[in-house]
């Protein structure tokens, strides 16, 4: 289904603002210059690379974002008039779920959306955009969980997030849906639901031989145990820092990071770094993957559209690297329109922009 016909389908059947669906244009970008034989390379898969549809849950929360586009932030006490404000759903969870989901995945949700007008709206999204919406409940009696966001002129941000329904799926929820977990490659999980949660769930994935990706986000002090023997671990800077305890200011920080990571059993960690792209470490080394540069202007949902094609790149059989790559220039993508799942490229749009990048 299109995503014109997903906005269509929405405002239709719920009457909600029109901004939960608004299309926005997308700027022009150019990437820099690159030797032709490297470019080659990046752009064409291995000669024994066969594409294929991967099955990928993703257990998380599900927000609606309240966005503010500012020049400034108030400071205490102070009231100042913004720019701009957007409706949309969101959450880090969601957010995964629609960017593994647009890269070609097959994607089914484990989530918990409150007993208000949001709580229906954000089952029909995840429904029109084809992804399997079967194990999300209603929490009666809750909210669902809202994120009110605040945007520069910079494209930087600043979030709060009420976690509402999203503090409701627990453990017994995971087994509920174990038949369906059992079925997929990869597990997805984020930080903003209970973490008893996600470390029961990376359990599960271990028990049971899938592959894990854990997004340590919101940063939070963790019991390292209980994600040990995790297969990827992907934390921006700032969670680093703030579960590592090491400041991320460069990549040889980030390396010095990833590499305590390491010690305490994780296989893989993932360091994204914005516009530094981000690092690849494991137990035979580490690569610094450089970003691509794009004119931003919302970072909101860049660390969830890595993430979500990530899953989707390495699930469809693409080499590691490669799919680091790939989910770099995904995210950056998703940094130059305004939003986040709408903001989010569809595979043949991604396909072409990544094509085309690599022939200029």
């Amino acid at each position: 289904m299109s995503r014109e016909k997903c906005s269509q389908d929405l405002y239709g059947a719920h009457g909600i603002a029109s901004q939960l669906a608004a299309q926005l244009p997308f700027d022009t970008i150019r990437l820099p210059s690159l030797n032709s034989k490297i470019l080659k390379s990046l752009a064409e898969p291995s000669a024994d690379y066969m594409p294929k549809r991967p099955r990928i849950a993703v257990v998380g929360s599900a927000n609606i974002d309240l966005v503010t586009y500012t020049d400034q932030f108030p400071k205490p006490g102070e009231t100042i008039f913004g720019q701009k404000f957007d409706l949309g759903f969101g959450g880090k969870g969601a957010n995964q779920a629609v960017a593994a989901k647009l890269c070609g995945a097959e994607v089914f949700m484990i989530a918990r959306v409150g007993s208000d007008l949001f709580g229906p709206a954000t089952i029909k999204n995840f429904e029109s955009l084809g992804i399997d919406a079967s194990h999300i409940r209603q929490v009666q009696g809750v909210s669902s969980g809202v994120a009110p966001i605040f945007v520069d002129s910079s494209g930087q941000n600043r979030i709060l997030v009420v976690k509402g329904a999203n503090d409701s799926l627990k453990p017994a929820d995971i087994d509920a849906a174990a038949e369906v977990l059992k079925s997929a490659e990869c597990i997805v999980l984020q930080f903003e639901i209970p973490l008893e949660t996600v470390y029961y769930t990376v359990q599960f994935a271990r028990r049971n031989k899938i592959r894990c990706i854990v997004n340590p986000a919101p940063g939070q002090p963790i019991d390292m145990k209980s994600i040990a023997d995790l297969d990827y671990f992907v934390p921006n800077e700032s969670e680093a820092e703030t579960i590592s305890g090491i400041p991320v200011r460069s990549v040889d920080d980030a390396k010095r990071c990833a590499e305590k990571f390491l010690a305490g059993g994780i296989h893989r960690v993932i360091i994204t770094l914005g516009a530094n792209g981000s690092l690849l470490a494991t137990k035979d080394g580490m690569e610094h993957v450089p970003a691509f540069k794009v004119k931003t202007i919302d970072s909101t949902g860049a660390g969830d559209a890595f993430i979500g094609s990530f899953a989707s790149f390495l699930g469809e059989g693409l080499p590691e690297l490669e799919a680091v790559r790939r989910a770099n220039l995904y995210a950056a993508l998703s940094t130059i329109s305004p939003g986040t799942q709408k903001s989010f490229y569809d595979s043949s749009r991604f396909a072409a922009e990544w094509v085309q990048r690599h022939r200029e």
